[in-house]
């Protein structure tokens, strides 16, 4: 049994696809050999991405469309079908947390606004792309949702909620279409540099040697290290994986609330003085 990667003739769809671990995605799945289509509401993101890919002696095109609103996801499938007959590969990836609330700091224009980018575009995406895939007999889907979902999360209770309806989301819609052939996993990253948490800003210069003890693997991540795990999930390599959330954070969540010390490499769950 083979165990290298080979997408060629296959086409996925990219939601977010322009940039931070969309793009990265979009990239990564390109070079695996699939023909990728970025979705994204940024235009010039979007033509930077199809243009990097195909630099890279890759396919890739791009459809501008907001996946927050119904009918942009409408017309999102049906071009993907006019242009390429079908997709064989879902990356649900638009999200955002849109600047962390507490509970009583928060309305509904807030909740509304966080279910729209990050729990209706995963139901309204996966609702136009699923039946093509059950009719044909395969698919995969995978969706990007966050550590956030899987523990609590004081800075926005909100945000977390719907990330966690994203991760059982996986699980059950893995359930419903497994007989059919469909594949559905999730990756649910931490500490990611990315265009909604942009680290390099957020970190000054003397802090950054602070990463050993923040992130078990010693490091900020970067978009390629959970465009990777994508890549598994919606290849031949991941046939036997369904209903799974796989974190892409270095080990925060395992840790839970360890951290390392730098100075004598101990483990503390109260770093007074890392």
């Amino acid at each position: 049994m083979t165990t290298e990667i080979d997408l060629t003739g296959q086409v996925a769809v990219v939601t977010g696809g322009g940039g931070g671990i969309g793009g990265a995605t979009a990239c990564a799945l390109a070079a695996a050999g699939a023909h990728v289509v970025v979705a994204e509401i940024d235009e010039q993101r979007a033509k930077d991405n199809v243009e990097r890919i195909r630099a890279a002696g890759h396919r890739a095109d791009a459809l501008v469309v907001d996946v927050t609103k119904q009918e942009d996801v409408e017309r999102l499938a049906a071009g993907v079908v006019e242009q390429h007959g079908r997709a064989d590969v879902l990356v649900n990836n638009v999200g955002h947390h849109l600047g962390p609330r507490p509970f009583l700091g928060s309305d509904s224009a807030h909740w509304e606004g966080l279910q729209a980018v990050n729990l209706f575009h995963v139901f309204a995406c996966s609702r136009a792309f699923l039946p093509a895939m059950v009719d044909r007999g395969a698919g995969s889907i995978v969706n990007v949702t966050s550590v956030e979902g899987l523990r609590g999360y004081p800075a926005d209770p909100v945000y977390g909620a719907y990330k966690a309806a994203v991760t059982h989301f996986t699980r059950c819609l893995a359930l419903e279409v497994a007989p059919h052939g469909v594949r559905v996993n999730a990756i649910a990253p931490d500490v990611t540099q990315s265009i909604q948490v942009d680290y390099d800003a957020m970190v000054p210069e003397e802090l950054r040697d602070r990463w050993p003890v923040w992130v078990p693997v010693g490091r900020v991540g970067q978009p390629e290290d959970s465009a990777d795990v994508v890549v598994f999930l919606a290849s031949h390599l991941s046939r036997f994986v369904t209903g799974q959330v796989i974190p892409t954070d270095g080990g925060t969540l395992v840790a839970g609330g360890w951290f390392r010390t730098t100075k004598s490499g101990r483990w503390t769950n109260r770093p007074r003085n890392p």
